[in-house]
């Protein structure tokens, strides 16, 4: 699969006061929804015609949000350790339950949409049924913070990366971890599957990204392409292609077939926080810290049609009997062809130097990489509907808290806050929220240990009072069974 030209700029939405920390496509392709540093969940719709929503609710930064498979919901997890449910429309209805003792980092909903996933700062992954709203399982394992989760195409396992830098993998069936992988030196901060199942890809803060094929539990592939921490990462619906978004503030488009670097976007300035593929893989989405959402065309020359068909296929062969991939069998027993079609005498590519391609420059018509807030694109017949103008923003739900309300322009649409940049960097931030949670668990075991103080003073005061009762009951003159002797005299020895 090659490139007939270049990744193309379709959409820029403006509307965050904050670093966008998570994208997700609708998979109706009308919607697109995001969370950020600014407390809440933007839906941005592709038709002009219809206003684009701000949800509110969430008290601290929102870490992740997802889609159904139905599109009827979106997921978002928060720092206030909530994960909120809301229905993508004007009314904003929304529910909400505390899914752990730490920030919800990660939140995925199943192929089938009958369960949630969420990964925290707790430790722990946990599985929360859909159709009761209660939970379902907690799977232990990892040390320190989790990071990332990701649900197989058939539903039975899940992935998960953690800051003690493991990528484990879980059995949603015994609810235990089956493997776990170890080669990343940095904090793991994103996972996902392989749209055939067959493999898993981890990226990290120390700026690579690596892909394992959980049938052998082998490192397939590794790539360090980018100069900073990698932040998120997605698989293309054919499975050749994975996107990633770095600290670096490019975006990596790797060819998986060649084992190489394909293609370098240059969007954002600062910081890129969140990339996804479309569901069809016509289009990807990416936030960053300079509060934008961009939405891009991949330019594929492969049909698109057929793309999406054979994802199609992929989810429902394993729901029509095909047997999945095992992680059971015994290692002698294992298929080891290459899910990724890579030639076998190179089972570990490394990414071939190849020449940057920027998106945006003098020879494109995309706008200039620095000049974002200045210049839209016109949008391709192949979006749905997509607009150049700015959309208009709906608040909806309920405020939980005060801002300032964004400017807008003479025709109502929300303005982007211009802000100083911030001179904090990424590591710098990790370390301060790593020392936050450790300061928060401290305070929570001090509180235990004032506690179990107080019951021991309790205690110790109520068996004083309770030997002063019996002392007064039965003085020591008249205690049953005392008695009264005089001294005798010794007789002289003899």
């Amino acid at each position: 699969m090659t490139l007939t030209e270049d990744p193309t700029l379709e959409r820029h939405f403006k509307g965050h006061t904050g670093r966008v920390t998570s994208c997700a496509f609708n998979p109706n392709m009308r919607q697109l929804a995001t969370g950020a540093d600014d407390n809440t969940v933007m839906v941005w719709n592709f038709k002009p015609q219809m206003r684009s929503f701000r949800f509110v609710g969430h008290k601290g930064p929102v870490r992740c949000v997802d889609v159904s498979p139905t599109g009827h919901l979106v997921a978002s997890g928060s720092v206030d350790r909530t994960v909120r449910l809301w229905v993508p429309k004007v009314k904003g209805e929304s529910t909400v339950f505390k899914a752990g003792s730490g920030s919800i980092r990660s939140v995925k909903f199943s192929n089938d949409g009958s369960f949630l996933v969420t990964g925290s700062d707790d430790k722990l992954v946990k599985v929360w049924s859909m159709h009761r709203r209660q939970f379902r399982a907690s799977l232990k394992g990892h040390l320190n913070w989790v990071r990332g989760v990701a649900v197989a195409p058939d539903d039975r396992l899940v992935v998960s990366g953690s800051d003690d830098k493991s990528v484990k993998l879980w059995d949603l069936t015994s609810n235990t971890c089956v493997n776990s992988f170890y080669e990343h030196r940095g904090m793991v901060s994103c996972v996902a599957f392989h749209p055939d199942g067959t493999c898993v890809a981890a990226a990290s803060t120390d700026s690579t990204i690596k892909i394992w094929d959980i049938r052998t539990n082998k490192l397939l592939q590794h790539y360090q392409v980018h100069a900073k921490a990698v932040n998120s990462l997605s698989f293309h619906s054919s499975g050749n292609f994975l996107i990633s978004a770095s600290d670096d503030s490019t975006l990596k488009i790797l060819d998986l077939r060649e084992g190489h670097l394909f293609y370098t976007l240059r969007g954002h300035q600062g910081a890129a926080g969140a990339v996804q593929f479309s569901p069809n893989g016509a289009y990807f989405a990416s936030g960053g810290a300079d509060h934008n959402v961009m939405v891009w065309k991949t330019n594929f020359d492969e049909q698109l049609e057929e793309m999406s068909v054979r994802a199609q296929h992929n989810l429902e062969a394993p729901r029509r009997g095909l047997n999945p991939p095992s992680h059971t069998q015994n290692k002698a027993a294992r298929p080891t062809a290459d899910a990724l079609n890579m030639p076998k005498a190179r089972p570990v590519p490394q990414p071939q130097p190849v020449p940057e391609r920027p998106v945006l420059d003098e020879h494109h018509h995309a706008p200039a990489p620095m000049d974002m807030a200045s210049h839209d694109v016109q949008a391709s017949n192949g979006m749905l509907d997509m607009s150049a103008r700015n959309p208009e923003v709906l608040d909806v739900g309920a405020v939980m808290f005060t801002e300032q309300p964004l400017p807008t322009n003479d025709s109502g649409a929300a303005q982007t806050v211009n802000m100083e940049p911030r001179a904090m960097g990424a590591e710098l931030s990790l370390t301060l929220e790593h020392i936050c949670g450790q300061l928060d668990v401290l305070t929570q075991t001090v509180t235990l240990l004032e506690q179990r103080l107080c019951m021991v003073e309790d205690r110790v005061e109520m068996q004083g009072a309770a030997n002063g009762q019996m002392a007064q009951a039965y003085p020591a003159a008249e205690a049953p069974g005392a008695t009264n002797m005089e001294p005798t005299a010794m007789p002289p020895p003899s």
